[in-house]
């Protein structure tokens, strides 16, 4: 039996979050939004995309940057209302040329940078 991406549960705006996590490390590295034709152009293609909220357009991650995300299995959650996307990560994940988007950690109540911008 063949997925369909409309058996997922997407928001009002018809999204659904995505979680991409490092499928070697296990790392977390970004969390972004699909709409059911994103989910199936990753599927499709092995590359992930997402759609982007701002541009109201579909985003290869890593088409212009070369910091692409080569898809390796992608889960639903058990409410079908999130994914997680592992993956296979060229270069930093995040606009920030970090390797994660989430480099920035609370500690004593304090904000700490935890990661530095990938050389």
């Amino acid at each position: 039996m063949s997925f369909d991406p409309a058996t997922l549960r997407y928001d009002a705006a018809g999204l659904i979050p995505a979680i991409a996590q490092d499928a070697a490390s296990g790392e977390v590295l970004m969390l972004a939004w699909m709409n059911a034709e994103a989910v199936a152009r990753t599927l499709e293609s092995g590359q992930v995309t997402y759609w982007s909220r701002s541009r109201q357009a579909f985003w290869i991650k890593g088409e212009t940057s070369g910091h692409r995300q080569e898809l390796v299995e992608m889960r639903i959650d058990c409410d079908r209302d999130c994914l997680l996307v592992m993956v296979r990560q060229t270069g930093p994940a995040c606009h920030t040329g970090r390797r994660s988007c989430f480099y920035t950690a609370l500690r004593d109540g304090v904000e700490t940078e935890i990661l530095q911008p990938m050389a």
